[in-house]
């Protein structure tokens, strides 16, 4: 027996296989999950489906979509397949336009992205139980009409039927006289069981339960004829029903009504707490991010129409990220509750506070008539936040630094008061922290030394400015350097040694990463030479490729000349790709490395654990080495998650016959927890930090 069909319909693979995975690992047994990532494909495989009489409770499909977006497909399909079931996946949850497609696509809900897994997975499955009492309702439709032609002698049958419903079921006439009914509608209702029902009398029965206005508006559409009514009601007991209701036709003529009544309370709820949770932080209740920026939009539009100033503020903890690492997460998290609770004080009833990520807050702060008022308050709360927290047994002294933008005056748009409330914030903290700063037009000069440091770039390689570091690899069982990772710095004339940090961002941005790394595998390669002709260990020399890097065409045939030029055997490089770079293109990727591969290059997923990849990804790419990130190394205790986790990976490293390396192992203590894991190879500050060619020479000499 052919299975019922679930479209799922999304341009980003990634997403795509994620939704289609997630409801094949609870729904596979019962309906086949097809994928397409555009809307032509949705329209073509429907028809399919249909052809083959293979029935489509449910389709899901992402908003934006390049050619037909969600919204028009699935409009479109709905006038096609009016049975199905449609299921929105978008990026922003906009009411009013979600709601315009209820009516034009019957949409049955709309999903958030990201989504929780278990949110989504009851979503459809509701859906999907929708659907299917629609479709025995529609056949307990087609009972009635029988009933309606056969009454005196089909009475025990259509009541048989409506108690073997899971919804209360109500039927009335054309007058609005109650015809049948099934217990689970009592039930339902809450009507006492003591109560003895008069047929006639159910309807003011009911009624009485509602709270109001619930019972004016149902008492109008009893008896309406011309449309399906869908809406939900209250109870004064607090429950919340969901009722549903169709004209019955018998030779064109309306012979009366079916009631369907669903108890929706639980349901209601959850998405009640799901949307809340969608506009709040988790840990201090706070407004979100999204929240604000909603907030901040409207408060414009009002200030603007008013010819009033508003202020914005970043708040930012100083030096929070020290509590962090010292004293843990559990510290700092209820560091965060408390300081909320003060920044509460400071503020006036039309003021609006939000996290803004980690531990900075934005604050707006509207109807201000001078500058005064704000700075009242930032320096209310340089006070409030003076006196110590005591933390479970810590007691701690922090500060805070503050940037504040002014509409009109620094800005009439909400990004450009944010960026520079932002840039304000960050002047404060360069300039010792503990205070607040209004935003003012030097503040973005620092742009301008960015732009220079931008120009000196284009001139660093043919100034030969350019050198390289090199940190070993050890295998910690014999003390042995295996690997040396090329990292490169920038000795700049006037700013002296650079980190890349500073210049690798702007390199991307520029194409002229492209170069750089071609001279990083070049001076890489031939060092290793060097190395190789010196008669020491041979090891491998590692080198990042950027995400720009890997999707250079050229990539391949550079690698191939390099090794040439230098003489460097290719099983002496590794390259390292970044766990995010690998789903840019999978096809692409795949493609890349298997040349790669082939060539007999090692290649080495980096930051492993902190990207988006599939596990899949690691077994069907052909990588050789994965280097776990060093967040998940840096607070690595006993007790820590974080173990769990590295004892994870380590076991499916083993498992795919791959060499797992820890980076970021700066102690003693980080490199025993590793190795009662059983991590045979680490690279860190306890070995050895990044040194210049000469300090790596000695290092291997003494290997």
């Amino acid at each position: 027996m052919t299975k019922a069909a679930i479209i799922c319909v999304d341009d980003d693979f990634v997403i795509l296989n994620s939704l289609g995975e997630q409801l094949k690992r609870s729904l596979g047994q019962e309906y086949d999950l097809e994928l397409v990532d555009s809307a032509a494909e949705a329209v073509a495989l429907c028809a399919e489906l249909v052809a083959e009489e293979i029935e489509i409770p449910l389709i899901i499909s992402d908003q934006i979509m390049p050619g037909m977006t969600g919204d028009r497909l699935l409009i479109q399909l709905h006038s096609l397949y009016p049975k199905s079931l449609k299921i929105l996946l978008t990026g922003q949850a906009d009411a009013d336009a979600v709601g315009s497609l209820v009516n034009a696509a019957a949409l049955y809900r709309y999903v958030t992205k990201p989504w929780n897994e278990t949110d989504l997975i009851l979503t459809v499955k509701e859906a999907l139980k929708r659907y299917h009492q629609e479709q025995q309702l529609a056949a307990q439709n087609e009972i009635l009409r029988d009933v309606n032609q056969q009454l005196t002698s089909s009475i025990s049958l259509l009541q048989a039927t409506l108690e073997a419903t899971a919804d209360g079921i109500l039927v009335l006439d054309n007058g609005g006289q109650v015809v049948s009914y099934n217990q689970k509608l009592v039930d339902i209702w809450g009507v006492p069981s003591a109560v003895k029902i008069d047929r006639q009398q159910l309807l003011n029965l009911f009624l009485e339960q509602l709270a109001d206005p619930y019972a004016d508006s149902l008492r109008k559409n009893l008896t309406q004829s011309a449309e399906n009514i869908y809406d939900c009601l209250e109870l004064k007991n607090g429950r919340i029903l969901e009722y549903y209701s169709k004209a019955q036709q018998l030779q064109e003529q309306t012979v009366g009504r079916v009631w369907s009544f669903r108890d929706v309370t639980e349901q209601k709820k959850a998405l009640t707490i799901i949307q809340h949770q969608a506009f709040h932080d988790s840990l201090t209740n706070l407004p979100n991010r999204h929240f604000f920026e909603q907030q901040l939009i409207q408060a414009l539009n009002q200030a603007h129409s008013n010819n009033q100033m508003l202020a914005v503020m970043f708040l930012d903890l100083d030096r929070f990220k020290i509590i962090n690492d010292t004293l843990g997460h559990a510290v700092g998290d209820l560091l965060l509750k408390k300081v909320v609770e003060r920044l509460k004080h400071c503020l006036r009833p039309q003021d609006f506070i939000s996290r803004w990520g980690g531990d900075e807050f934005t604050l707006l702060l509207p109807e201000i008539s001078h500058r005064e008022n704000v700075t009242t308050i930032a320096s209310r709360i340089l006070e409030i936040l003076k006196p110590g927290f005591d933390l479970d047994g810590h007691y701690l002294h922090i500060s805070s630094s503050m940037g504040i933008a002014i509409f009109p005056d620094d800005g009439k748009d909400a990004d450009t008061l944010l960026k520079n409330a932002d840039a304000a914030l960050y002047r404060v903290k360069d300039q010792g922290r503990n205070n607040y700063q209004f935003y003012t037009l030097t503040i973005n000069s620092q742009a301008y030394e960015l732009l220079n440091l931008e120009n000196d770039l284009h001139f660093a390689l043919e100034r030969e400015e350019l050198i390289l570091y090199y940190q070993p690899i050890v295998e910690v069982t014999t003390g042995k350097i295996v690997k040396m990772e090329a990292l490169i710095r920038w000795q700049h004339p006037n700013l002296g040694l650079l980190s890349p940090n500073l210049f690798i961002p702007i390199a991307e941005e520029n194409g002229l990463i492209i170069s750089l790394g071609e001279w990083v595998i070049q001076t890489a390669c031939a060092q290793n030479k060097i190395w190789q002709e010196m008669g020491l260990s041979p090891v491998k020399v590692a080198v990042n490729l950027s995400v720009r890097q890997f999707c250079n065409h050229y990539l391949v045939a550079t690698v191939a000349k390099i090794l040439q030029k230098t003489g460097l055997n290719p099983y002496w490089l590794e390259l390292e790709i970044t766990e995010t770079t690998t789903i840019q293109n999978t096809d692409i990727t795949k493609e890349i490395l298997l040349d790669l591969n082939q060539m007999g290059v090692s290649l080495a997923m980096d930051d492993f654990g902190t990207g988006y990849s599939s596990l899949s990804y690691i077994k069907d790419f052909p990588f050789h080495t994965i280097k776990i990130d060093s967040s998940f190394i840096k607070d690595l205790r006993t007790n820590s998650k974080n173990l769990a986790i590295i004892n994870v990976i380590l076991a499916l490293g083993k498992e795919l016959n791959m060499q797992i390396i820890a980076e970021g192992v700066e102690s003693e203590q980080l490199k025993k927890l590793l190795e009662n894991l059983h991590c045979e190879y680490m690279q860190g500050y306890f070995f050895s930090p990044p040194v210049t060619v000469d300090q790596a020479t000695n290092l291997l000499v003494e290997s």
